[in-house]
């Protein structure tokens, strides 16, 4: 992976995974990681189309404020940090370093395999006052996030999602617009051996 620039994930799985309901009694955060395990690419495919892909036409599998779709997916691996694109069904690489550890303060980030920032880009919710346009991003984050959660809960992986996160930093370092706030983090990757 470490000289492609676009990497092109394999057709998401549509079919099996754990009934609803069962996703919904096992989901549950978790901040303990096997470090020395990453996700492959149909398993990182599969989680990404289930956050925020595309499902029917111009449909997504989380809703969004007037379907306005402002959030993107940044993907951080070690390998450097992507955006996910959901027409193509693709990571795009923005940066070539390794930069999960920028993504916030706990101690198990930097070393979990899959760092998601979701970020809002606000400039493409037009017709509301301030107020509305935190509670749709953050709203819409809330959507996404809880796909991602209900995701990791049917593949047996850990995940948690994280709002201690250093988001001037980390957006300078992305070099994000004015109008792109990262709303939070999620983590994810595969349980401790120990649990």
């Amino acid at each position: 992976m470490d000289s492609i620039d676009t990497i092109i994930l394999p057709a998401a799985r549509r079919t099996g995974g754990m009934p609803v309901m069962e996703a919904l009694a096992a989901r549950r955060s978790s901040r303990d990681f096997d470090t020395s395990r990453s996700l492959d690419l149909q398993t990182l495919g599969d989680l990404l189309w289930a956050a925020w892909g595309i499902n029917r036409t111009k449909g997504r599998t989380a809703p969004s404020s007037h379907n306005r779709q402002e959030i993107e997916l940044y993907i951080f691996l070690a390998t450097g940090v992507y955006r996910y694109d959901a027409t193509a069904h693709v990571l795009v690489r923005l940066f070539k370093d390794d930069m999960r550890a920028a993504t916030g303060t706990q101690p198990f980030v930097g070393s979990a395999p899959v760092e998601i920032a979701l970020i809002s880009d606000t400039s493409k919710i037009i017709g509301k006052t301030p107020q509305g346009v935190t509670e749709a991003t953050y709203a819409d984050t809330g959507f996404i996030c809880e796909n991602i959660y209900l995701f990791c809960a049917s593949e047996n992986l850990a995940t948690v999602a994280r709002a201690l996160v250093p988001k001037e930093e980390l957006a300078a370092r992305l070099r994000l617009r004015d109008s792109q706030i990262i709303t939070l983090v999620q983590t994810v990757g595969y349980p401790a051996q120990n649990r």
